[in-house]
């Protein structure tokens, strides 16, 4: 899976809970493309960085406990001369460390 389909995801996720239309587990991994349990996995995952999801078995959705969303954008630029110089890549830090430059 490539990063940019898995933010679209995550991204369709926050959307869904936050209007309170995901459907059941089910529905929402069809709808996400992915399996049950690897929805399982994300909303694990999604909790323990403190995203408030909870499950209406009444309403048949998920749902944020208290006022919160998720956004995550990539942004993509063409860097001038100037903004490349002040990019290392790591050169100073790898450098310091084995007193050699790896970086051209």
């Amino acid at each position: 899976m490539t990063v940019f389909k898995y933010i679209d995801r995550i991204n369709l996720l926050d959307k869904l809970i936050r209007q309170r239309r995901t459907g059941t587990p089910l529905e929402l991994a069809k709808r996400l493309g992915i399996s049950v349990s690897r929805l399982y996995v994300i909303l694990d995952d999604l909790k323990d960085r403190g995203a408030p999801i909870g499950y209406s078995r009444q309403s048949l959705t998920y749902y944020y406990e208290y006022e919160f969303s998720i956004s995550i954008s990539v942004k993509i630029e063409i860097l001038d001369d100037s903004k490349l110089r002040h990019i290392s890549a790591g050169q100073r830090h790898f450098s310091n460390i084995l007193f050699t430059t790896f970086f051209v």
